[in-house]
Parts: structure tokens; sequence; C-alpha cells
């Protein structure tokens, strides 16, 4: 609040300015936090509306129920699809950290030629509308079909979310390595260690709080990704967000409601993670959290 607060020597231009850039904020926060503020209550609703009854606007505890959670939690066309995105989101997470920790670690390295071209084409898959990747994959799909079938398969979906979350490994690693101190690892070598050695006792303890910012992140991706499942999925490989599309599209059910509430508390667990590694990481380099 310190870097908004009113200087002292403010003149009436400065003043005006001040509280406008306030309101401007709060209503680009209220803009973006008001579906989710509608969703939540909505998902306690004891009737099968997606509207505010008149029992609920009057605050009536019969008004709420915990019925549409119960139903998530008791068909089984739901537990298959949220286990079908756990372990698709895993897999995926653990291939795309892998290869963009790696990626990252070679565009840090000064004999690298042509690092911004890489850079571009590792991070092409965020900038590209997903609608066109997508295509993409299910074209190139169908043409290897017939010597790696991928299509309708979880190792093709899986394979698909690592192209979309690798981009956010290499951005929140190569963020790391721009304050490392690559003097570590000479000294390291200079000591006698073998290159795994400096890797797991010097690089990797500094980069990890990167390495888990990027693991999460493609985590969400893959967790949240709906149109390459659409391309791609056969009806085996049904996730949580294919299954809300599908409910959404034949029957409507305030239970799609309680689904997205549960995807947004965890969406806010991970984010708070994702904060805390970041203060950890300044710290570690020396910076105060911001």
């Amino acid at each position: 609040m310190s870097q908004i607060s009113l200087p002292d020597h403010a003149g009436p231009v400065e003043t005006i300015w001040h509280w406008l850039y306030i309101f401007i904020c709060a209503f680009v926060f209220l803009f973006l936090i008001a579906p989710i503020l509608v969703i939540v209550p909505l998902s306690f609703n004891a009737e099968p509306y997606f509207t505010f009854t008149k029992e609920m606007m009057s605050l009536k505890p019969e008004a709420f129920s915990m019925r549409w959670y119960e139903d998530f939690m008791a068909k089984e066309i739901w537990q298959r699809s949220i286990g079908n995105s756990f372990f698709i989101a895993f897999c995926s997470t653990i291939l795309a950290t892998v290869l963009g920790t790696l990626a990252a670690l070679g565009l840090s390295r000064s004999e690298m030629p042509y690092k911004g071209l890489f850079m571009g084409l590792l991070i092409s898959p965020m900038i590209v509308p997903l609608v066109i990747t997508a295509a993409g994959i299910f074209f190139f799909y169908a043409t290897v079909n017939d010597y790696i079938p991928l299509t309708g398969t979880y190792l093709g979906i899986i394979l698909a979310h690592t192209v979309l979350g690798t981009p956010f490994v290499v951005i929140t690693v190569t963020a790391t390595l721009s304050g490392f101190d690559h003097s570590l690892t000479r000294a390291g070598a200079m000591l006698g260690a073998d290159p795994t050695t400096v890797f797991f006792k010097i690089i990797m303890p500094l980069i990890l709080p990167g390495v888990i910012s990027g693991a999460l992140f493609a985590f969400v991706t893959s967790f949240d990704e709906v149109v390459v499942v659409l391309f791609v999925a056969s009806v085996e490989q049904q996730t949580i967000p294919r299954q809300m599309w599908a409910g959404i599209r034949e029957s409507i059910s305030p239970t799609i409601l309680a689904v997205a509430t549960i995807l947004i508390c965890i969406s806010i667990v991970l984010l708070a993670t994702v904060e805390l590694l970041r203060r950890r990481s300044e710290r570690l380099r020396g910076m105060s959290p911001g």
C-alpha cells in the first residue's frame, strides 16, 4: 500500500490522478474476480437452477446445500474424469519440467548460438492461438498414426500437453538463471566435482524455486486444457474440462458449478505456492521480495 500512497507534496492534479488510478485498479480487479464471486455461491444452491433464488438472496439456510458436491463425488463419470486429469497432468508436468529445465540451461550458456531464435521457437505454443496448435497436433498425429498410434491415446494427450507446458518451465527457469553466479560452478569443478555433482549440488538447489514454479504452471495448463483434448482424445480419455464442456452442452447441472469451485480452490493453492517460491527465490538471490 505504501507504493500507491499519495505523497505529501502532491497537488490537485496528482491527487485526482491518484484516486482515479485506484478506482481503475479496483474496477479491473472487480471485473476479473466477478465471475468467481458468482460461481461459488451458486454451487451451494439447493435448487437445480443457475440463478439466485429468493431464498438465497434472503440468506435462508434451507436455500443452501452440498447436494451438487455430493453428486460430483457419487458419479463415476466425474471420478473417472478427475483421475484422467490428474494422471495426464502429472505425466505431462514431469516431461515438461525435465525438457524445459534442460532447454533453459542450454540457453543460459554463453556459447549457445541463435538464442533468440530457439527461445522464440520454445515459447511459440504460448503465442500461437490454441485452436491452431490443436489442429496442427491433430493432423501430425493423423500422419504418424500408422507408425505410432497417438490419436485417442493417453500418450498422445500427454505429449500434446507437454508441448503446451514446456514454455512455462523455460521462462521461469531462465528467469532464475538470469541472476545465477556461474563462478560457483567453476569453483565446484576446480575442487574436483564432476558435472553431475555440480548440477545436483550447486545448480539445482539454486534454480529449484524456478523449476517448481514452472512445473506448477505446466500442471495447471494441462489440468485446465480442453481444446487439444477435444481434438485428439477419445471417450476413454475424458478429462474434467472436457466433461464440463460436455455437461454444458448436453445436460445443464449445477454440478458443473461445484466442479468449477473445486478447480478455483486448487488454482488458489497453486498460485499461493508459486508466490511463496518466488519470494524464496528472490531471497536466495539477495533481493528483497516485492
